[in-house]
């Protein structure tokens, strides 16, 4: 272990994390990974069987990150759930937008890539988004509830909107431009107008 890490496990995902959020999950090696770690092959075997469990655990930590993040940003009880809602897809929009060549999102990255590759890191994207979706959801109950937001079926409306703005990043990436983004946030702004 390299002793300017307190936590080689979480050194390992983190850099993990960097790397693979720009080349993919395949195409990366655990060599790569470990020597950008500075940390030796048996240190990485220690915390994870396989490169899959690797993968299926950093998918975990991102998600853990991300929803704790959300429930922060949401969390916000001096805010109506509208803006709440509309805070959360403008700081999506701020943090994809570097002329979407920063890769940000691991979903994004990984679940056309993953999905059948690794059934368990299939499995771990379709839970994480499905807890994303159901925080959107709660906002949008909350925002009707308030009257911030206009009726709306609050679980299939977070289901679009998650997959329209998920979209949206992956079209930024191929443009290498914010246009989609854009797009998205007129879309979003639209649909929840009260």
């Amino acid at each position: 272990m390299n002793p300017r890490h307190d936590n080689t496990r979480q050194h390992i995902l983190e850099t993990g994390h960097r790397i693979i959020a720009g080349k993919g999950f395949s195409s990366v090696g655990l060599n790569e990974i470990l020597t950008a770690a500075g940390v030796p092959k048996g240190s990485f075997y220690h915390y994870f069987a396989s490169k899959e469990q690797f993968g299926q655990t950093l998918l975990q930590s991102y998600f853990d990150f991300r929803l704790a993040a959300m429930d922060t940003l949401l969390g916000n009880t001096g805010s109506s759930g509208g803006e709440r809602l509309i805070n959360y897809w403008q700081r999506w929009q701020e943090s994809q937008c570097d002329e979407c060549i920063d890769p940000k999102c691991l979903v994004v990255k990984l679940a056309a890539e993953v999905a059948d590759l690794s059934d368990a890191m299939r499995l771990t994207l379709r839970d994480g988004t499905d807890r994303i979706v159901a925080r959107i959801a709660a906002v949008i109950e909350e925002g009707m509830a308030d009257g911030s937001l206009p009726a709306l079926d609050a679980r299939p409306a977070a289901q679009t909107l998650y997959q329209l703005w998920l979209g949206a990043s992956l079209i930024g990436k191929l443009h290498r431009n914010s246009q989609s983004l854009e797009n998205a946030m007129a879309f979003t702004r639209k649909l929840l107008a009260r």
